[in-house]
């Protein structure tokens, strides 16, 4: 039974094992789960006969304040295109020259949804639009949300968008990558580093220079957002209690404090290192020191080497002194067009020499090195603790002259328009459904009805569960290994649990029931004339003796019957009708049957003999 178990939790641990390498191989799964969206959202028709999920899609309605919303179904209307170029660069290849698209999803699209699409490879994108009114970080939360899509995957390049700084000469013609933004948000990746950008430029009230200011990286695993080609939803959410929330597909991936969760800091060090202070020239910043008092011992002597030859080696038989290792290739010519002129004197290649390989060595033999045992190197005092330690230097504090404390980094430049500024390697960049808002309930009715269809659709079209697992073994071959045990096990169980095996010979005899092996009336009689021919040659009387066999017909004699084994002897024989002869039969038949019943225990399959005498 232990075997059995041992069975059955291995294949548990296989089955566990194709569990976890197929949720590796999907990586679209999220580490949370999706709010549930207003049942409004929900409402599609479904075809129930068809394989895909097919909704009848209408623009989003925003449901409350709004300072910008787009889903880009009617075009490009509102949006300008950037005819500058791009800052320090050479003209050629500073021209904001990509090509912007609005077109549908490659895959799971809905009927008349759109979206924009980055075109161009290696080039320059920026595009840009006003917001219908300002944003003023004042008391209210600003939230921004849009849909992207790496249609493609993503090689190098970024989705990140801008909210563009209000001032008085904004001209979005002229939007490089130099503008004025007060929040820059959105994804980013380059090699296998993946980012996902919240950065805002933090005025300094004293100097009134601007510096920006890095949200630390969420610990969430963001690769598989880039690399599944599904519409993903990114959200920031910032509150005028200067916290912030990143979220990805309605799930928090990163929140913190702006005063606390930003790098650098918002506000400086009150103190700062004196850039004046230098340290002392006989500054001691020595833990140890070679002690001065130690004395190199007499017998030390540093012109041991390290290695001397070996004087017990002795050169192995058969050593062909006389035979180079490698010997001028025989078979090799020299090439046709070989000058030896501008190539030199033409040489053979060099090969190992064959009377080398059947022989311990060849060339001068020469004796193996060994470790001196009287090497010790050169003498060092040992070290001390330095007397004169005075820890290590660092220079003294002075009050920051820059120091300032704002406590409400929330109250940020105002914006006034959204842009798009872009390079990237990778092609058909995927954007759609921008919401700008102070009311998180907006967004997320917003998000259902926009990126909640697209995620029903989606849904509805995954491949089934045996197409996910071919592609999974098409890419990972070793995976049919483990589909092959696990379709086995069920089987192996089956048969282990419930097929009939043999029984062992210790259950068989702990079942035989305690009866007589059966004799037939033939092996009975051969075993009669057995006993008689003994009969005869012991007595010698032929015409005394008539034996008779009981079981005639073929029918079957137990050891269990109470009749038992007659002697052979007749010198003892009583005339009939005595008493003594009564008693002496009747006790000799008691101690013949006790006899018989004990020997009956030893043997429990002997034949029962039975013989009739015959009285004088």
């Amino acid at each position: 039974m232990h075997f059995q178990w041992d069975w059955l939790w291995l294949g548990v641990l296989i089955i566990s094992s194709v569990t976890s390498g197929m949720e590796n191989e999907e990586n679209l799964d999220a580490d949370v789960e999706v709010e549930n969206f207003d049942k409004q959202s929900q409402e599609a028709d479904v075809d129930r006969d068809k394989s895909s999920l097919e909704v009848v899609y209408q623009t989003p309605k925003p449901t409350g304040e709004v300072y910008f919303t787009e889903t880009f179904d009617e075009g490009l209307s509102r949006w300008v295109l950037s005819v500058t170029l791009k800052d320090d660069m050479d003209d050629n290849v500073a021209k904001y020259d990509g090509r912007w698209e609005v077109e549908e999803l490659k895959e799971n699209a809905m009927p008349g949804d759109k979206g924009l699409v980055l075109k161009s490879v290696a080039k320059y994108h920026a595009i840009s639009a006003m917001l219908a009114k300002a944003f003023v970080f004042d008391d209210k939360p600003l939230i921004v949300q849009y849909e992207v899509n790496f249609q493609k995957g993503i090689d190098c390049g970024g989705a990140y968008i801008k909210l563009l700084s209000s001032s008085n000469d904004l001209n979005l013609e002229y939007f490089f990558d130099k503008t004025p933004y007060t929040i820059m948000f959105g994804p980013d990746k380059c090699g296998e580093d993946y980012k996902l950008h919240f950065i805002f430029r933090h005025k300094n009230p004293k100097t009134g220079e601007y510096d920006e200011k890095h949200a630390e990286r969420p610990d969430v695993d963001l690769k598989k957002f880039y690399l599944d080609k599904k519409t993903h939803l990114y959200t920031l959410v910032l509150k005028p209690d200067d916290t912030f929330e990143i979220l990805i597909d309605q799930t928090v991936v990163s929140k913190g404090s702006l005063l606390e969760n930003m790098i650098p800091p918002v506000n400086p060090s009150k103190e700062i290192d004196d850039p004046t202070d230098k340290k002392p020239d006989d500054w001691d910043e020595r833990p140890k020191i070679p002690d001065p008092n130690a004395v190199k011992p007499d017998d030390w002597d540093e012109d041991e080497p390290a290695k001397i030859e070996d004087p017990d080696a002795v050169k192995p038989e058969g050593w062909l002194d006389g035979e180079p290792q490698y010997v001028p290739d025989p078979n090799a010519k020299k090439p046709k067009d070989w000058d030896e002129e501008m190539d030199g004197e033409w040489e053979a290649p060099q090969i190992r020499n064959a009377k080398c390989e059947t022989a311990p060595g060849c060339g001068e033999w020469v004796r193996p090195m060994k470790n001196n045992p009287k090497y010790k190197g050169k003498w060092r005092a040992p070290m001390i603790d330095n007397p004169n330690y005075q820890g290590i230097w660092s220079p003294r504090k002075i009050p920051n002259p820059d120091y300032f404390e704002d406590l409400h980094p929330f109250k940020m430049t105002a914006v006034s328009a959204i842009g798009l500024e872009l390079w990237s390697m990778t092609s058909d960049i995927y954007f759609d459904n921008f919401i700008i808002c102070s009311e998180k309930e907006v967004a997320d009715r917003w998000a259902a009805d926009s990126w909640g269809l697209k995620k029903l659709v989606a849904s509805a079209n995954e491949p089934g569960m045996f197409s996910q697992l071919v592609t999974a073994a098409e890419e990972h071959p070793w995976l049919w290994v483990l589909y092959i045990l696990t379709l086995a096990l069920p089987v192996g169980l089956t048969v282990l649990f419930c097929w009939p095996g043999k029984k062992s010979d210790e259950y068989i005899d702990f079942k035989k029931p305690d009866v007589s092996k059966q004799i037939t009336k033939g092996k009975l009689k051969e075993e009669v004339e057995e006993f008689e021919d003994d009969e005869l040659e012991e007595e010698k009387e032929n015409e005394d003796t008539d034996e008779d066999v009981e079981g005639e017909g073929g029918e079957d004699i137990y050891d269990d019957e109470e009749e038992n084994e007659v002697p052979d002897e007749e010198e003892n024989e009583v005339p009939d009708g005595s008493p003594e002869g009564d008693r002496s039969n009747k006790s000799d038949s008691e101690d013949k049957k006790k006899e018989a019943d004990e020997g009956m225990g030893d043997r429990p399959l002997k034949s029962v003999r039975k013989r009739r005498v015959r009285k004088d």
